[in-house]
């Protein structure tokens, strides 16, 4: 036996999720049997996602289950195997994250290259890269030349967005919540402005100096009064892929819808929401080309990273204040040799 700790979902929060919908318990994890494995956990993924997760009910997501194991992405090594496909050593990504270890079907687990940082898997080269990549192209498509304004734009699928922005020809502007994340996508990311939100007054007048060609392509992250200063601001033929709104998941009572809608008409623009589990199979495509701007030093990434799996709730509650830059992850031990 292995002994292990696990974060438990513990109660459905209201509005807000606090530290008391979660406790953490320690348990022993058995030897694994023919044809399975022992991981231990490197790195688990906390995503804003997940808090609709916390709600009961019909969702893209399967909702947590109270008392249970909380779950989502997580990257480690086979520390022992009963699956001749995988050895001891060999690093893997799952979903079964919030947990130190575990024992799994080997087929379940997809192995991951290790000339690769273990932790890009979880963010760049992860689920928050590939739907950047994919919402930005295939709904956002953007052309060189035209003005791409990226929301929650120093988070990790936003700095994703920005620089592939970037790379297609696009001017680029993107917003944050900090002068020092601003300060991140101008001078290390390349967008072409940056405005922050919290100190940025009128959003619309600060919208309008940054794009003063209107806006073509709006990547979508946030909502509320974002959304509501940039319809009033689209092109003709205007596209608004829809990943996130932050802004809205903690609200017991869901806030007025944007008030601009109508300027949609007029400018037959498009705003088309996406869930990037529908599209896996172009994941290999994502890896092979952003992977590749990767190497070649044309996409850059930052992570925020937290240690421990006692401070997993911690990580995650500061998602909801902005407190990451770049992907928010969680460390629960030691990197393999």
């Amino acid at each position: 036996m292995t002994k292990s700790r696990q974060v438990l979902f513990a109660s459905r929060p209201a509005a807000m999720p606090t530290a008391a919908n979660f406790r953490i318990e320690e348990v022993e994890v058995p030897e694994p049997g023919p044809g399975e494995v022992l991981v231990r956990n490197v790195y688990m993924s906390v995503d804003p996602y997940m808090r609709g997760r916390m709600r009961e009910g019909r969702s893209y997501a399967q909702p947590w289950e109270v008392g249970r194991p909380a779950d989502g992405r997580a990257v480690g090594v086979v520390v022992r195997s009963g699956d001749p496909r995988l050895a001891p050593g060999d690093r893997v990504a799952s979903m079964l994250g919030w947990r130190e270890h575990y024992v799994a079907r080997g087929e379940t687990l997809n192995k991951l290259d290790p000339a690769v940082p273990l932790s890009a898997y979880l963010g760049v080269l992860g689920i928050p890269g590939f739907t950047g990549w994919y919402g930005l192209k295939e709904i956002g498509k953007p052309k060189a030349g035209e003005t791409l304004v990226v929301s929650g734009a120093a988070g990790a699928t936003g700095s994703v967005v920005v620089q592939i922005g970037k790379i297609l020809g696009c001017r680029v502007v993107g917003t944050a919540g900090t002068e020092a994340k601003c300060a991140w996508l101008t001078k290390e990311l390349g967008a072409d402005a940056a405005i922050n939100y919290r100190t940025a007054g009128d959003l619309y007048e600060a919208l309008r100096r940054a794009c003063p060609n209107g806006i073509d392509v709006y990547f979508e992250n946030v909502g509320g009064p974002m959304l509501d200063a940039v319809l009033r601001q689209i092109n003709p033929l205007a596209r608004i892929p829809l990943c996130g709104m932050i802004s809205q998941y903690n609200f017991e009572v869901p806030e007025p819808g944007p008030r601009y809608l109508f300027s949609m008409i007029g400018n037959r623009a498009l705003m088309q929401g996406f869930i990037i589990s529908d599209h896996m199979p172009r994941y290999p495509e994502f890896l092979a080309e952003v992977g590749g701007w990767l190497k070649a030093g044309r996409i850059k990434y930052e992570e925020t990273i937290v240690e421990g799996i006692d401070r997993a709730v911690t990580a995650f509650l500061g998602l909801f204040q902005g407190d990451n830059t770049g992907k928010m992850v969680v460390r629960l031990g030691p990197e393999p040799a």
